[in-house]
């Protein structure tokens, strides 16, 4: 069993910043994948960013430069700063986690109930 809360979202100025944490708790896991993605009302959920399994960072070519996705293993959470926000950042965010319970499967996705960001001018 394994759960996922965010917090950190607010109401933040257009150009400030935020930073989003993402803590999991449960029984011991193995971590395949870090991801944030967020869903702004009338739109897609889309990817943020990501670790992968092979531990590279990729990113939406939206926040590019501005967002950066970081996390602490040994506590199982994981960050998104946010910086330089725009009025288009608004949105719910999500952290997904994909986690590997058994070498038979492929990674089970486990997400965050969300925590919403909005941007203002």
């Amino acid at each position: 069993q394994v759960q996922l809360v965010e917090s950190g979202g607010g109401l933040v100025q257009a150009g400030g910043s935020l930073r989003l944490s993402c803590e999991a708790s449960g029984s011991a896991f193995n971590i395949n994948a870090r991801r944030w993605y967020r869903q702004a009302p009338g739109k897609q959920r889309e990817l943020v960013a990501a670790i992968t399994s092979g531990g590279s960072i990729i990113y939406a070519d939206s926040v590019k430069g501005r967002f950066s996705i970081f996390g602490d293993n040994a506590a199982n959470t994981l960050y998104l700063q946010m910086n330089s926000t725009k009025l288009e950042d608004t949105a719910v965010y999500y952290c997904n986690l994909a986690i590997i319970h058994s070498s038979d499967y492929g990674p089970v996705n486990y997400w965050g109930r969300g925590t919403q960001v909005t941007v203002s001018s």
